[in-house]
């Protein structure tokens, strides 16, 4: 009887699984607890918000974009502006006196070629620069002088008014030697002053040393210049520029109306440059503009479009390389 009771007993005991397998000797490990409804919805929002926040990677490709059209606007614009300029230049010279200054603003007259006769007031000479000049390879610095086109008194071609001609470029000592004259000139003005007694008459003994007048017939007379120029506008000079002294004459950049103040003209003042097609290094100086040098611009059509395909060529590697760290990673499956 004992020994049927405890067998019976032992066939009541529940049967529990190994606790080590006999193939790997692993602990077996229990299976996770089932997600909540809140916790299954918290990753995909993550993963949502995370996205968002790398969209200011594509800011950068945007801009390049961007800047690249505007190269694409600009190119057009500097193409508009050369034709216009060389329809304007095509034209055949028109007379200033014939015009005169009421006739048509300044504006509407720029890149026109005019006609102007006179005489040039060498003392009220302005040199603009430095600006340099190259020649066969050899570049050089000088200035662009510009002097005031004075009318001529009887002559019918003659300009009505005063107008300031750019005459063209002179190198450096041009400017020294003009600064030598009017010193002289002053000098020698000074000079006549304190000859003159208060009463108007002069000492006794510079009586015999003054030179005989001359009449108005026999004094020499400067023979008027007909200069062909190009009517242009005032330069805009860029940040780097330093700013006009007309105290000191210091000229940086073309300033119309402070060059016709310096020189005592009105500010609307007519402003020409003088062209010459066939400069070369032979001619005299000033050495005028030539008149291609007119319709360039320091960064040309082409040059618009290289900085296009420039942009646009780094917009597309930005914004490729910010899909690239935007794309999810695939999750390696072990």
């Amino acid at each position: 009887m004992a020994a049927l009771k405890i067998s019976r007993a032992v066939s009541i005991i529940p049967k529990f699984a190994p606790v080590f397998s006999s193939s790997s000797e692993r602990i077996l490990r229990p299976s996770p607890p089932p997600k909540l409804i809140g916790e299954a919805a918290v990753a995909p929002q993550t993963e949502e918000r995370g996205r968002w926040s790398k969209l200011p990677l594509f800011i950068p490709g945007a801009i390049a974009f961007a800047l690249g059209t505007w190269q694409i606007f600009r190119r057009q614009e500097k193409i508009k502006m050369l034709d216009y300029r060389k329809g304007r230049l095509d034209m055949e010279p028109i007379r200033w006196n014939e015009i005169g200054p009421s006739g048509q603003s300044l504006d509407s007259l720029e890149f026109r070629k005019v006609i102007c006769e006179g005489v040039f007031d060498e003392g009220k000479a302005l040199f603009v620069g430095p600006r340099s000049r190259s020649i066969s390879g050899v570049t050089e610095n000088g200035y662009y002088v510009i002097s005031p086109l004075i009318p001529t008194a009887g002559k019918y071609g003659s300009v009505q008014q005063p107008i300031l001609v750019n005459r063209g470029w002179v190198p450096r000592d041009w400017r020294n030697r003009s600064s030598k004259d009017s010193r002289a000139s002053e000098k020698s003005s000074d000079s006549e002053i304190m000859d003159i007694r208060p009463n108007g008459g002069r000492i006794w003994w510079k009586f015999w040393s003054q030179k005989p007048k001359l009449s108005k017939d026999t004094e020499p007379r400067e023979i008027p210049i007909e200069v062909v120029g190009v009517v242009r506008g005032s330069e805009k000079p860029s940040i780097f520029v330093p700013e006009n002294d007309p105290q000191s004459g210091q000229w940086f950049y073309v300033n119309i109306p402070m060059m016709a103040r310096a020189c005592s003209l009105p500010a609307d003042t007519l402003y020409i440059e003088d062209v010459n097609e066939n400069a070369s290094a032979a001619d005299p100086y000033p050495v005028p503009k030539e008149v291609n040098s007119l319709i360039r611009y320091s960064v040309m059509p082409q040059d618009h479009l290289n900085y296009t395909l420039t942009w646009y060529s780094l917009s597309s590697a930005v914004t490729f390389m910010a899909f690239k760290r935007i794309r999810p990673k695939k999750k390696v499956q072990r």
